[in-house]
């Protein structure tokens, strides 16, 4: 069969999400995977933007200084509303308070990629940052009870899954979808060409 792109180097999943893994094999490219464990707590002043930008270079710089000559792919992903950056929930009473915000509201999911390497010219990335935005239904109190004890929203960004459960509290989106569940699709196969790590 075919290959969508010719691979020129080794490729690193520096995550250790199932649904990142998932759509990097929708790309059609061969990788490994090497997590990467980094503080993901929120710097004073920081935009979600630059927030998820930094993350993912992190996450990215950890792997590629201890695998050189590799290419490390990075990813975070964010849910932004009202100025409030909305992590993975802590607990049920916290998911509660990010379904009430979220809840007949439209929210910004921020996802961003780099990919690095450490050669022997020293740090070379490629990065892209990636908004979509959300609208929910308005959710009732059954719903957010149902939802928590499904277990689904336990390590979702902004608690909740768009590709599982939670999709149908989404009236309409605009963006990308991949990009929403925590890759975004065409943006990554451009910084993988970019990077060199694939050809057409």
């Amino acid at each position: 069969m075919t290959a969508l792109y010719n691979q020129q180097h080794a490729l690193v999943l520096a995550s250790a999400s199932p649904r990142r893994v998932e759509l990097l094999k929708q790309i059609g490219v061969e990788f490994t995977q090497a997590p990467a464990n980094v503080n993901e707590d929120v710097h004073v002043n920081e935009q979600a933007a630059d927030y998820v930008l930094r993350l993912a270079r992190e996450k990215a710089f950890v792997v590629a200084f201890t695998q050189p000559d590799k290419y490390v792919l990075g990813s975070d992903t964010t849910v932004h509303i009202k100025g409030k950056i909305l992590g993975k929930p802590t607990d049920f009473d916290d998911f509660m308070t990010m379904m009430a915000l979220l809840s007949g509201q439209t929210h910004e999911v921020i996802t961003a990629v780099c990919i690095a390497t450490i050669g022997t010219t020293g740090l070379d990335m490629s990065e892209v940052v990636v908004t979509s935005k959300v609208t929910f239904g308005e959710l009732s109190e059954q719903q957010r009870l149902a939802y928590w004890e499904s277990g689904e929203p336990i390590g979702k960004a902004g608690g909740y899954a768009i590709q599982g459960i939670g999709g149908q509290f989404v009236k309409h989106i605009d963006g990308s979808y991949s990009g929403i569940v925590g890759l975004p699709l065409a943006q990554t196969v451009a910084c993988l060409q970019e990077s060199g790590v694939i050809n057409a």
